[in-house]
């Protein structure tokens, strides 16, 4: 079918190279991905992501383009750093199974709610892991969408 050999041939036997301080890299072969800046680029991404939010059982996603927020909430904030830590061996699972991989340098989580319950919280040891690697907290981040 035409459709199934268009979408092969502009995902196959692609190239790149990169270009820094005026000197250009040889070729490489492409092994898998979209092109980068293409105008369907995001679409097969968002197509590719899909089912992220099927591995995710205690917490709530927000997806907008390669950006994902969890949201948890608990009775006790041991239920909620249970909640998050969880979905985040959940998530890390889904990425090695999708060949994603997630940028811990970029990941940050931040508490919400009353001044007094975060004040009390952030005095506390809240120990939210993804890899055993500890996430940065945060009091404020921004949020894309």
């Amino acid at each position: 079918d035409k459709a199934h050999l268009l979408l092969r041939s502009y995902l196959t036997d692609r190239t790149q190279q990169c270009q820094e301080n005026g000197v250009v890299s040889s070729e490489h072969k492409v092994k898998c991905g979209v092109p980068q800046r293409s105008i369907s680029g995001p679409l097969f991404f968002l197509i590719y992501i899909n089912d992220l939010s099927e591995c995710l059982n205690r917490t709530k996603p927000r997806l907008f383009a390669d950006d994902t927020n969890l949201t948890a909430s608990g009775g006790t904030i041991n239920d909620v750093e249970n909640a998050v830590n969880s979905d985040l061996e959940n998530l890390r699972m889904w990425l090695n199974a999708n060949k994603l991989s997630l940028n811990i340098a970029k990941t940050e989580f931040m508490l919400t709610g009353s001044r007094s319950l975060v004040h009390t919280v952030s005095d506390s040891n809240l120990n939210i892991m993804i890899e055993n690697r500890p996430i940065k907290q945060v009091k404020e981040c921004k949020t894309l969408g």
